[in-house]
Order: structure tokens, then C-alpha cells, then sequence
């Protein structure tokens, strides 16, 4: 046995084959069918499913509710059913089902609870032809006729076919067929009618009366949510590895930079070392020549000394001749 699932009905449409014969279909959403639960033989006593369905309001979940959605970590829904499995079809707690769990042509069970019609009289309830409308019939033409028998029983049966309430209630349709399956948009399309209204939650499982032919996924068809973050987080890493290998390149292309800028400067170093050069000459020449003038400047008192001796010196041979 497999896992059956939550369905919303959408409404209904026709579909036109290729030779042109309409088929009139019901389409049902998935509305987020996910696994909330295990029942299992060791602790509950019979193995079973429990998906739920819709998004609830706030308000509306209760206390005991609300710690049972958190102990199994997942969202709070509106609709929950217990589908009973076999031991070895169990789904993982928070995966969300496929439409394409069930397979075209596949015969499938819709159970859902019918239209409420309110009190309905018995030819409307329970398809009575009522009474003769013309001769012998006093303002009673869509009675029901009499109910009990004589004094033995005296009593009418519990279950008599009267006059009630009628729908809103559990209804379940057999052997119906899928006739597609939209992944995309999370649609069911079932050949025929469904109970229900529109809006309604519905449930589906397969035949119990017919076994498939078709190969059936099993467990199930399903979605990992899981999947998304484990694929995401390894294009994060390729995101880190691609920006490392930019910044990689990034200081590799410095220090180039830094060459092609020493290997551009040394022209430029060379010019500068010259006009370095030829400021130090042109500054070491500079004080050649002043420290010649000074040599001369020192040089020319000794002159004047010695042309002073000469003169005395001459002076002293005039008086001796």
C-alpha cells in the first residue's frame, strides 16, 4: 500500500482529445501535501502516513497542535490524514509530495464530503417515486407513505429511508481515472466528477478494487527541500573559490604591476641618477672655484709681503751706497 494525498478542488473544465471527443475533468491542487508525521507498529501499533495540507490561520491552531508540528519541524497546516502504508513505503517527515505520484490512467479512490443540501424530502433523498398525482391522492403527492407495520413491532426501524438531512457527508467515488499530471503548477486532472464543493479538501488514493497495470512510483513521488540549500550551498563555494581566485589573481597582478612599473622606471632612474649626478658636479665645481679664489686671495698677501721685503731690501742698499 502506498501513501495517498491532500487535494484542494479547483473546479471543473472539459479537454478535447486529439479526434475530438471532450472529456470532462476535476482539477485538484496539492496546496503544499507534505509529510507532518510517522505511525509506526513499535509505538502506535499499525504503520501509517500523516500528511497535512493548507496553510491554517494563527488563531486557529491550538497549543497541543502547534507542539506537534514543532516536534516534527514543520509548518503548521489546516488538513491532516492518516493514510495506513506498508512498512517499507515510509517518506521522510517534510518532504512535499509530486501530482506525479499518481500516473495517467491510473484508477484511483476521491473521497470528500459532499454538497449539504439541507432537509430534503424522500423522493429527493432517497429517489422515491411518491405517490399518484391524480385520483385517490390528498396533498401527499411526494410523501414518503407509511413507515411502520402493526402493533407487532409498533415502532418504526432505526434506518428507515425518511425525510432529512441531506450531503455533507463523507462520500467516496471508486475507480475513477487520472487523466493528467501538471509537476509545474502542483494540478491534478481526474476523469469524472468529485464530491465535493469547490474550495473542498479532498483525498486520493489507489483503486482498491482494481490493481494498476501501470509501474507506480514507489514510495512515492516527492520533493527534497533540503535539495535547494545543499545545491545552493555548493554554488556558494564555487562563489568563494571563484572570488579567492580573483583575489588570487589580484595580488598576483600587483606584484606584475609593480614590475612592469620598476621595469618601466628604471629609464626615468637613470635620468634622475644623471641630473642627480650633474647637480653634485655642478655643486662640487661650484666650491673648486670658490676655494681657488681663496687660494689666490691668501696667496696675494704673501706677494705684497714679499714685494714689501724687496722694496725694504732695496731701500737698505741705496743708504749703503
Amino acid at each position: 500500500m502506498r501513501v495517498g494525498l491532500i487535494a484542494e478542488k479547483v473546479g471543473m473544465m472539459r479537454v478535447f482529445t486529439e479526434k475530438g471527443q471532450h472529456i470532462p475533468v476535476t482539477v485538484l491542487s496539492l496546496a503544499g501535501c507534505q509529510v507532518v508525521s510517522h505511525k509506526t507498529i513499535q509505538n502506535d501499533g499499525y504503520a501509517a502516513i500523516q500528511i497535512g495540507a493548507g496553510v491554517p490561520k494563527v488563531k486557529n491552531i491550538t497549543k497541543p497542535m502547534r507542539g506537534h508540528f514543532a516536534k516534527n519541524k514543520v509548518e503548521p497546516k489546516s488538513k491532516l490524514v492518516e493514510f495506513r502504508i506498508d512498512e517499507s513505503n515510509f517518506i521522510q517527515i517534510g518532504l512535499h509530495m509530486k501530482p506525479d505520484h499518481f500516473v495517467p490512467g491510473q484508477k484511483v479512490d476521491v473521497t470528500g464530503t459532499s454538497i449539504g443540501k439541507g432537509f430534503a424530502g424522500a423522493m429527493k433523498r432517497h429517489n422515491f417515486a411518491g405517490l399518484r398525482a391524480s385520483h385517490g391522492v390528498s396533498i401527499s403527492h411526494r410523501s414518503h407513505g407509511s413507515t411502520g407495520q402493526c402493533q407487532d413491532p409498533g415502532k418504526v426501524f432505526k434506518g428507515k429511508k425518511m425525510a432529512g438531512h441531506m450531503g455533507a457527508a463523507k462520500v467516496t467515488v471508486q475507480n475513477l481515472s487520472i487523466y493528467s499530471v501538471d509537476n509545474d503548477r502542483g494540478l491534478i486532472f481526474i476523469h469524472g466528477a468529485v464530491p465535493g464543493h469547490t474550495g473542498g479538501w479532498v483525498t486520493i488514493r489507489d483503486a482498491i478494487k482494481i490493481k494498476s497495470s501501470i509501474e507506480l512510483p514507489i514510495p512515492g513521488s516527492f520533493i527534497d527541500p533540503n535539495a535547494s540549500k545543499q545545491e545552493s550551498a555548493p554554488k556558494e563555494a564555487t562563489d568563494d573559490l571563484t572570488t579567492q581566485d580573483h583575489s588570487a589573481q589580484g595580488e598576483n597582478t600587483e606584484p606584475s604591476t609593480q614590475k612592469l612599473v620598476d621595469n618601466d622606471t628604471p629609464d626615468n632612474k637613470m635620468e634622475e641618477n644623471t641630473s642627480d649626478v650633474s647637480e653634485e658636479n655642478e655643486a662640487n665645481q661650484m666650491p673648486v672655484e670658490e676655494a681657488d679664489a681663496a687660494n689666490t686671495e691668501e696667496v696675494a698677501p704673501e706677494d705684497e709681503e714679499n714685494s714689501d721685503e724687496q722694496d725694504i731690501k732695496k731701500d737698505d742698499n741705496g743708504d749703503s751706497k
